[in-house]
């Protein structure tokens, strides 16, 4: 399991290099750098609006979908489209999501790699994704992530837990 993790995160390091150098290209943007990694791209906020202006290409979001713990049907209702239509842009040849999706994927990025910094395990992480929080006003966790946000609660409520603060 441990391999086919760390494959995973090369895989998607990978990804991230190749398309961080196109936005770089053709934003005319220096952005290229061989040392790049999956984490480095999700806490550079201009890296990320810049990528939401280009489009998450297919192939990024699905080595994303791999590392949260959100079924398809879920994806579909985050992103406001039919479990259907995401089978039909798979299909598609260098299908790239539009910018209102793609900062959407890149929202729930940032909390999954939140959520399994400040957990022990995913398993902790997706249990306390699906219980009520009473600082949340005893509403789920999931629930929030579906508008901005509810998920900048979901990531003030993750940093709070990983300062230590329980209030």
């Amino acid at each position: 399991m441990l391999k086919l993790v760390a494959n995973s995160d090369i895989q998607l390091d990978n990804a991230v290099r190749t398309f961080v150098s196109k936005v770089g290209k053709e934003s005319n943007l220096t952005l290229v750098d061989n040392e790049l990694t999956y984490k480095d791209f999700l806490s550079n906020k201009m890296l990320i609006v810049h990528s939401i202006r280009q489009g998450i290409p297919y192939y990024l979001y699905e080595l994303i979908k791999e590392k949260t713990p959100f079924k398809q049907e879920d994806w579909a209702d985050f992103l406001g489209v039919s479990e259907r239509t995401l089978v039909r842009n798979k299909a598609k040849v260098d299908y790239v999501f539009e910018s209102i999706p793609s900062e959407k994927i890149l929202e729930l990025a940032e909390v999954t790699s939140l959520g399994r910094d400040v957990f022990d395990s995913e398993e902790q992480f997706y249990l306390w994704l699906n219980t009520p929080n009473f600082a949340l006003g005893n509403l789920v966790p999931f629930e929030l992530l579906k508008d901005s946000y509810g998920k900048e609660m979901v990531m003030n409520e993750l940093l709070k837990i990983d300062y230590g603060i329980f209030i």
